[in-house]
């Protein structure tokens, strides 16, 4: 059915409006004011992590039932059938009020849903598609491993066929959103005579299932984001199976674009863009090194190199909506958006010096290390430092592979 775009924003408001209450404008940043976290991950309690998924779900069926779940998607699955610019129609009226936190489902739905499309059999796609688009169920990301970690060709978790199932042994590390996830995407190795990259083939696996175990990786910050996953004997039927047997590597690939995507400019947690950078400003004058020239170019070479990470995501994401492939923007932006992270943490230890590390109580200083210390996970996150500058180095500058990835 053909609407135009002034008949679907209006039918948007309507929706927002009935559902949701209109955003109050934010008052100016002033230093003391309010609440001081600058966190990286949001770290809660079981009982209210379990709440916020509840409520992510609530709100997912809610949209969905209603016409707004997947805008764009196949209308066999639910969708609308509709343009990336009724998306971003959609976006703008959302901008005006206040919405459920929907983290749960970014990964399931920017990554796992992605590739589900792309390469699964109409089986595989009827029973999870329109479940993950609605929130029904929470899908995540099993790639990285503790011997391996971003470099997906040296994975070690296997895939062995027993007739119409497969069997799988192993281990994945870094997962997100594990421990609430229904369905996992993983990626195994299924041949070991046959070069890294051409021996892997990618599954979907129940993250209920018998053999499967979840434990929580505890960070510097003190809470745990990421988990550990073990896989003994875990057994997947071959209809879920995302691609070719050896194929794995193609399949990935996809994963990663959408991944990249979704986390390419990142900020510095709360402290991000330029509410971020007045935040800092009022930092640098309550303790009244804001005309010291080192702390003054420190500050301006931060937003600078911010703006940049920014817009170049921005242009990656504007190649994928008008249908074209990125090129490296999406891990140029991944890559700055970490080193910036670390110049706003050296900034900030510069001008806090011992009342970052000790806490006295006194507002907006003991704060930053939760910044600062959730900025290794960010690291991690999307491809490590070292895989996004591998990536750029032998992909645009065209230099001599890395040796371990020359096998």
């Amino acid at each position: 059915m053909t609407i135009s775009l002034e008949v679907f924003r209006n039918e948007a408001l309507a929706f927002f409006e009935a559902n949701c209450e209109r955003r109050v404008e934010e008052a100016a940043f002033v230093w003391g004011r309010g609440a001081d976290s600058v966190a990286m991950f949001e770290e809660m309690s079981k009982e209210a992590e379990a709440a916020m998924v509840a409520s992510a779900k609530r709100w997912r069926s809610t949209m969905f039932d209603a016409g707004f779940g997947w805008i764009t998607g196949p209308t066999e699955y639910g969708g609308r059938g509709l343009s990336s610019e009724y998306q971003r129609a959609f976006g703008e009226t959302a901008t005006d009020f206040r919405i459920p936190n929907e983290s749960p489902f970014t990964i399931g739905l920017g990554m796992v849903a992605p590739t589900i499309l792309a390469h699964g059999i109409d089986e595989v796609r009827d029973a999870y598609l329109t479940a993950l688009w609605r929130g029904d169920i929470v899908g995540c990301q099993l790639f990285s491993e503790p011997v391996a970690g971003s470099d997906l060709a040296g994975i070690q978790t296997k895939a062995e066929r027993d007739g119409d199932e497969w069997v799988i042994n192993g281990q994945k590390v870094w997962t997100s959103g594990a421990q609430y996830s229904d369905i996992g995407e993983i990626i195994t190795r299924t041949s070991l005579d046959k070069p890294k990259h051409k021996g892997m083939t990618m599954f979907l696996i129940d993250m209920h299932a018998p053999g499967v175990e979840i434990r929580p990786l505890r960070q510097m910050t003190g809470g745990a984001s990421f988990n550990e996953v073990f896989l003994t004997d875990v057994r997947v039927h071959d209809s879920h199976r995302l691609g070719g047997v050896d194929e794995g590597w193609g399949v990935a690939l996809t994963t990663l674009m959408n991944e990249r995507m979704a986390i390419g400019a990142g900020g510095g947690g709360s402290a991000s863009g330029n509410r971020g950078v007045e935040r800092i400003l009022q930092m640098a004058q309550h303790f009244d090194v804001h005309a010291d020239p080192v702390v003054r170019q420190k500050i301006a070479n931060y937003y600078v190199h911010s703006r940049a990470a920014a817009l170049t995501n921005l242009r990656a994401v504007s190649k994928i909506k008008a249908g074209q492939t990125p090129g490296p923007e999406l891990s140029i932006a991944k890559l700055a958006g970490t080193n910036n992270m670390l110049r706003l943490g050296q900034l900030v230890s510069d001008v806090l010096g011992p009342r970052l590390v000790a806490n006295t109580g006194e507002w907006g200083t003991f704060s930053w290390s939760e910044m600062i210390t959730g900025t290794p996970g960010a690291r991690v996150a999307g491809g490590t430092d070292e895989v996004m500058r591998n990536i750029l180095g032998e992909r645009v500058l065209g230099l001599p592979k890395d040796p371990s990835h020359q096998k």
